[in-house]
């Protein structure tokens, strides 16, 4: 059965960084693609990045380029998302999720069938 388990969620200050990480068991993880998404209080869920089984494809929110970078380690079945240069309003509940696929990834949440119970990042002074 596959899942994957989110880490590294916590308080941090405005500007400063913090690392996701996305674990995932039960299947080969450089047969999936992972997404991050970010749900805060009371609005929808939204895609944050997300990247392809093999990591040649990333792609990024518009709210979160040129401050949070993915990354893949396959032999330690780990997706990372580092968060720099946090701002209070992304202060939300960060999930992973995986889907199969062979090649790119979406930063659609009807793109993935797998789902972590998420992290809270909370960004305040």
């Amino acid at each position: 059965q596959l899942q994957v388990v989110e880490s590294g969620g916590g308080l941090v200050q405005p500007g400063g960084s913090l690392r996701l990480s996305c674990a995932a068991s039960g299947f080969t993880l450089d047969h999936l693609a992972i997404g991050w998404f970010r749900q805060a209080p009371g609005k929808e869920r939204v895609g944050v990045a997300c990247i392809s089984s093999g990591g040649s494809t990333a792609s990024f929110g518009d709210s979160v380029k040129g401050r949070f970078t993915i990354s893949r380690d396959n032999a330690k079945t780990t997706v990372y998302l580092q968060m720099s240069s946090l701002k209070p309003e992304d202060t939300a509940v960060y999930s992973c999720a995986a889907a199969i696929r062979q090649s790119g990834c979406t930063d659609r949440a009807s793109g993935y069938n797998y789902w972590g119970q998420g992290t809270q990042v909370t960004v305040s002074s």
